[in-house]
């Protein structure tokens, strides 16, 4: 080609009011269709797709044929406009196509292992192995520049919110997130190990003891444990930030305005909880979703049934209740007494699969009941199960009998369960929701023992004297975590920032002044010069941008993540080390003996 450009135009910008411009345009063979006398080429990159056109007596006309899809070209020609009959509505570029005068061959493409120009699904590990090729493909393309269009956005946002952006250390000490952490052995340091930062939590802390008051960063953050659909293994990324002088409803405030514009920019038609979010206590969230990352999109409720049930007819329940200390929970399912005895049994069945006995139900019609239990529950109770419940006629209303914890556990299976069999969840909307008042410690089961219920370091509600003066099983902390739709964003609290209350805290779980000494030494200097009251959060990026995408797996966010056993498929990581580095690096190798296909090592 002669000119000095490649391209004077993006595959994506070209219009009608174009028509007759001599222009140039590079990317990658899409499709190709032969018309017999007329070629034409489907040219894509990273902005969209034109239609280019050679017509039969074109001396580029072999060469076009004998290309692959995928192949990178540079065309040269002028705009024309479509036939009314060829113009394409559902492509920006539609109206016109390039009619070719110049072709060059730029890097020809070998036979694809995996085809871009389709929806066709493919196997994970070729998808992975072959991620340049799969990001290629319009879906996931349209994501990778979302989650790009995301983070700039929440960037932004904090910024004008009043936030300065900080990057903290990568190569640090391990510190207590509750995971596993990646270890990089020193060189200089024989023995001696860094950890990547499980978060950056002590350092967002610091920051906020050094006076900086308003702190953000886009922070990758490292865990050595396993891949989920919502977890990707290895490395994730998160929204971290930290504010100083603030309470609980200051950090909401603050953060609520970015999350909510976020969603409403990417996702305009949908409906977004505007602020203040609604605020759901962890105990209640319990009781009435059965979890503390409710979806608030189902508008199903659980409700207490079980003195419907004491010293009923229904010996499985009122035993249980009378010797087992159990409760019984309740579903109200609108008019699904109108369902076939199918549904119920098809119910039935997936209880069995969670490991429960099946759920009881009663179909509630002209007053009285239908169903298995019903003709244990004589009209007071009856009365009092509408009352509870708000059943009317028509309606059903599952139980699920069982000690508390695990009897809101399979009951908040069964609202999710039962919001998708009757179509009732809310579809394009994002409800949020913040969960706050956890409880600061927790009854070990095993041993019976007191130990923290979630994160040791967020200050108790009441302080040191709830710590001296009350039940640890009642305290509450100043945590919270912020929920989209059933999954969560972020936990966050309200910090610990006095060294003496830290000191009880801990003790109350069975740790010495020395252990706190010793594990947290450097956090508790900092505190003993004057630190600020301080809190935060850390939303995910990649499940921030897996909503807004209605991904369901976050491998589908990302551009280049592991699989679920933590592999780098693509580059092959991780790897084998040569004996020399390891030596280097004063390491030797304790490896697991190798078992055959007869189990023998």
């Amino acid at each position: 080609m002669t000119g000095s450009a490649l391209r004077t135009h993006t595959a994506g910008q070209l219009r009608a009011a174009d028509v007759g411009r001599p222009v140039r345009l590079a990317g990658w063979v899409h499709r190709k269709r032969d018309h017999g006398g007329l070629l034409f080429i489907d040219l894509r990159d990273n902005h969209g797709l034109t239609q280019c056109v050679l017509h039969a007596g074109s001396s580029h006309l072999a060469t076009a044929e004998a290309l692959k899809v995928e192949s990178v070209i540079a065309v040269a020609g002028r705009v024309v406009a479509r036939e009314a009959s060829a113009i394409n509505p559902r492509l920006p570029t539609g109206e016109i196509e390039l009619a070719v005068e110049e072709l060059a061959v730029l890097s020809p493409a070998e036979p694809l292992p995996l085809q871009v120009n389709s929806d066709a699904e493919f196997p994970e590990e070729t998808r992975l192995r072959y991620r340049f090729l799969d990001l290629r493909r319009e879906k996931l393309h349209r994501n990778i520049l979302l989650r790009s269009g995301v983070i700039a956005s929440i960037r932004r946002r904090m910024i004008e919110a009043g936030f300065t952006e900080f990057q903290t250390p990568i190569l640090t000490a391990s510190s207590p997130e509750g995971a596993r952490d990646y270890l990089v052995p020193s060189r200089v340091h024989p023995g001696k190990f860094y950890a990547l930062p499980q978060a950056p939590q002590q350092f967002k802390q610091l920051l906020m003891v050094a006076g900086f008051d308003r702190y953000f960063q886009i922070a990758p953050c490292f865990r050595d444990e396993d891949g989920r659909a919502d977890r990707s293994p290895g490395e994730f990324y998160q929204l971290d930030f930290e504010m100083s002088f603030v309470t609980q409803e200051d950090v909401f405030a603050a953060i609520e305005p970015v999350i909510h514009g976020v969603f409403a920019e990417f996702r305009p038609e949908a409906e977004v909880t505007p602020p203040p979010f609604p605020r759901i206590a962890f105990d209640d969230a319990r009781a009435r979703y059965g979890t503390d990352k409710p979806d608030l999109r189902n508008p199903l409720l659980i409700t207490d049934a079980t003195e419907v049930f004491r010293d009923s007819g229904f010996a499985v329940f009122a035993s249980a209740i009378a010797g087992r200390r159990a409760v019984v929970r309740a579903l109200r399912a609108p008019r699904a007494g109108a369902q076939p005895r199918s549904f119920f049994d098809r119910l039935n069945q997936w209880a069995r699969e969670q490991g429960a006995p099946g759920l009881g139900y009663v179909v509630l019609a002209e007053g009285g009941a239908r169903g298995p239990i019903a003709r244990f529950l004589d009209e007071g109770r009856l009365g009092a199960l509408r009352s509870i419940t708000g059943a009317g006629d028509g309606d059903a209303v599952f139980f699920v009998c069982d000690a508390r914890e695990p009897a809101e556990r399979l009951a908040g299976r069964a609202r999710v369960k039962l919001g998708e069999e009757l179509d009732l969840v809310e579809k394009g909307v994002f409800r949020f929701c913040w969960v706050i008042d956890f409880p600061m410690y927790e009854r070990d089961e095993e041993t019976g023992t007191i130990d923290f219920s979630h994160n040791p370091f967020s200050m108790p509600q009441g302080g040191l004297e709830a710590l001296e003066t009350q039940d640890p099983l009642t305290i509450k902390a100043y945590q919270y975590d912020i929920v989209c739709n059933g999954v969560e964003l972020s936990s966050g609290a309200i910090r610990n920032h006095r060294p003496d209350i830290m000191y009880k805290a801990f003790a109350i779980a069975g740790y010495s002044r020395e252990h706190v000494e010793a594990h947290f030494g450097g956090m508790l200097n900092a505190f003993r010069y004057g630190a600020p009251p301080h809190g935060g959060s850390a939303p995910g990026i990649d499940r921030i941008v897996m909503l807004i995408a209605e991904e369901s797996n976050i491998r589908e966010v990302i551009a280049f993540p592991m699989n679920q056993q933590a592999q780098d498929l693509l580059m092959q990581a991780p790897s084998a080390v040569p004996a020399e580095r390891l030596k280097e690096l004063h390491l030797k190798l304790d490896l697991p003996p190798v078992v055959d296909s007869t189990g023998k090592a």
